[in-house]
């Protein structure tokens, strides 16, 4: 077992891979029906083992399923428990080029858990960890699912089922507080919080896409925060939780932007979390300055490398924003990463399974240049 079996490390990546051809292929074919729920977990199961094998090989020090047995990075977990629905879009969420057509979510009673489908996910990623590697789970934060139900289309459906949006938050915190709990007994010392909400609270368009006024868009920025305290509440010392911050990422393109400047009071400031990723590929993002506000001695991996685009960044400029960024927090609580994963949904970006190696090559050889 490694030494320091807690996650960021200095070179990191998100969770998410390119899903390869044998995976997607057998995906549709459960679909249609030509093979059955075991033939594809065979299946998945094979993909996952080689994909491990892979990121060893490229001497990281984190393991994950690539999140082969999901078709989106969120709406899998929110369907493992009690009283949410589903069923095939008709309009898709907008993003900046194209409709993500993901299911619709919505509550269908009170949100509960008994045993969440993802801890035996987890159970097999974990038996491949060894002296030089740690696996971890990827899970949507608390806030992306209070976020999913309180949305203008979700908000009639959820009406149903609680009288108030501080009443949903409990259900959603005890919920997560038990997968946490059932993670931490499966072994799992390295959780990670993926959360969109935050892109969304800083994009010119929340008030129109919220249905607030100003004020209203403050308050449900306490609320994210405080579903997703709740959610940590009582963990244990020895569990890790970290956060991914994404302003969307579906095929290559995205569905917010903006800068941290007016969530960092909450987010960097007052979340309970023990590190954070962070978009930082583009302009969309914004400055630097708001590092200022992580608190304690928390650390941020700076998501510089991008997984929309196969072009590979040239090193000289990803070491020259690692060392802007250490302006506003030193450079011995900064790591790299790319700023998502390859395949957020089973649709996943522009670029090759090689392109996609290329990519963690390069960020390993820059942060062994930056940080020895």
């Amino acid at each position: 077992m490694m030494e320091n079996v807690y996650t960021p490390f200095r070179y990191d990546y998100v969770g998410s891979f390119l899903r390869p051809k044998e995976l997607l292929e057998a995906r549709a074919a459960l679909s249609e029906g030509w093979i059955g729920a075991s033939e594809l977990k065979e299946i998945e199961d094979r993909c996952i083992t080689e994909l491990i094998g892979k990121i060893k090989g490229l001497g990281y020090h984190v393991i994950t399923d690539g999140e082969f047995r999901r078709s989106s990075w969120h709406l899998d977990f929110m369907w493992g428990f009690e009283g949410v629905g589903h069923h095939p879009t008709e309009k898709g969420l907008r993003f900046h080029d194209e409709a993500a057509m993901l299911d619709d979510t919505y509550l269908t009673g009170r949100i509960a858990v008994d045993r969440h489908p993802f801890i035996e996910h987890y159970k097999f990623v974990k038996q491949f960890e060894d002296e030089s590697t740690v696996a971890k789970q990827t899970i949507p934060a608390p806030a992306q699912f209070l976020e999913q139900m309180i949305l203008p289309a979700n908000r009639e459906s959820t009406a149903r089922y609680y009288d108030s949006t501080e009443k949903l938050m409990e259900d959603i915190a005890s919920a997560y507080r038990k997968v946490i709990r059932d993670l931490y007994d499966a072994g799992c010392r390295n959780i990670q919080f993926d959360d969109c909400s935050w892109g969304f609270m800083v994009d010119p368009k929340a008030l129109r896409v919220f249905d607030v006024d100003e004020a209203g868009l403050e308050a449900i920025k306490e609320q994210l925060l405080t579903v997703n305290n709740m959610a940590i509440e009582g963990k244990p010392e020895d569990l890790r939780i970290n956060t991914h911050i994404c302003r969307g990422n579906f095929h290559s393109t995205w569905a917010s932007a903006g800068g941290y400047d007016s969530v960092a009071g909450y987010l960097f400031a007052r979340e309970n979390v023990n590190a954070y990723y962070l978009e930082y590929d583009d302009e969309r993002s914004g400055g630097f300055e708001p590092l200022s506000q992580v608190n304690s001695d928390k650390k941020v991996v700076l998501g510089h490398v991008t997984t929309k685009r196969p072009e590979l960044e040239d090193r000289e400029m990803i070491k020259s924003r690692i060392q802007k960024a250490s302006e506003y927090l030193p450079l011995d609580r900064l790591c790299l990463s790319p700023q998502c994963g390859f395949a957020s949904c089973e649709v996943g970006n522009k670029l090759t399974e090689e392109e996609q190696w290329d990519k963690l090559r390069l960020v390993k050889s820059i942060a062994d240049e930056v940080w020895g």
